[in-house]
């Protein structure tokens, strides 16, 4: 299958592929896709326009666009080339928070600045995205060879450098989690490690690291029994002081952040396991069901009940 075959992929399909192109490449969609599309640049560069914004992609930068927008992108005039890991997918509702405070424009985000150590790192996610979309169980694939007939490698072993790589579309339940899994390690890793730039830098840079301290811890462990003078705590300063330092910084209160991020963790929780409504209140930090519904309906505009089965209907 030819990139222009799969130039629109099925919404449905997650697909993880490597291209390493010279001057001339283009992909234009006029209608946008029906699945979200993630670009890491791993040399080169490549120009990108979507929903009425532009920007170049250079190394270590991650593009994430959202369905439905008019796509164009190709190699950066006066770049030799553009070399990156692409992949096709329906994202998880815990990536959008993930990606917010990155977008340029509605469904367009652009994470730049990621260090070259967890740079090294989403080039291993991708690596194993991109065996893991071919994964079968041993149970298929341990087949007797007839007598006289050496059995294809498997494993390791047969694994093809990654520049050989062909678009590969994980076809199996089992695969296709494996590659999500590895996409939102990604994003993750990016969005966790990037350092904004332009204004956003010099926001950054003028914060608070108290504010950012209690932001990690907050997101590190959503459903622990948070409270404002826990959290004042551990970044050494008085319940009032810290509660007027985090809303002066972020523009919120911190219990707001903290429900928030309860709330992101539980939808999370609804999509990947078999936890009942109850058991993904307590895992979040909610005192009960009927508190977490109601705060669950605020954000996402509908019940527990409800999100998963629109996530899983056979669930």
């Amino acid at each position: 299958m030819t990139a222009e075959e799969m130039s629109v992929p099925a919404a449905e399909l997650t697909i993880v592929g490597h291209f390493d192109n010279r001057p001339g490449y283009v992909t234009r969609r006029v209608t946008g896709s029906p699945s979200w599309l993630l670009m890491w640049t791993q040399d080169g560069a490549g120009l990108v326009e979507q929903a009425g914004v532009s920007f170049t992609a250079g190394p270590g930068d991650l593009v994430v666009l959202g369905s439905g927008a008019a796509q164009h992108y190709r190699v950066a005039p006066g770049a030799e080339r553009w070399r990156f890991w692409w992949a096709h997918f329906q994202p998880r509702p815990a990536w959008l928070g993930w990606l917010g405070e990155y977008a340029r424009a509605t469904g367009c985000h652009l994470v730049q600045g990621v260090p070259q150590p967890t740079r090294d790192q989403i080039d291993e996610a991708f690596d194993r995205a991109s065996r893991n979309a071919r994964w079968l169980p041993p149970a298929i694939t341990a087949v007797r060879p007839p007598a006289g007939r050496t059995p294809p490698a498997v494993g390791p072993a047969a694994v093809r450098p990654v520049r050989e790589y062909a678009p590969a579309v994980a076809v199996s339940g089992p695969a296709r989690d494996l590659v999500l899994n590895a996409v939102e390690e990604v994003i993750l890793l990016a969005t966790a490690s990037a350092r904004p730039s332009g204004d956003a830098r010099r926001a950054e840079e003028r914060s608070d690291a108290r504010v950012h301290r209690a932001l990690a811890l907050i997101a590190a462990e959503p459903g622990a029994q948070h409270s404002v003078a826990s959290l004042a705590r551990a970044v050494a300063l008085s319940p009032s002081r810290f509660a007027h330092l985090f809303t002066a910084e972020t523009g919120h209160t911190p219990m707001r952040a903290v429900r928030r991020a309860r709330i992101q963790h539980a939808a999370r929780l609804l999509e990947v396991t078999d936890m009942d409504v109850g058991q993904v209140a307590a895992a979040s930090g909610f005192v009960s069901p009927f508190h977490f519904s109601r705060a669950f309906s605020h954000e996402y505009g509908m019940p527990p009940r409800d999100f998963r089965s629109r996530l899983r209907p056979n669930a």
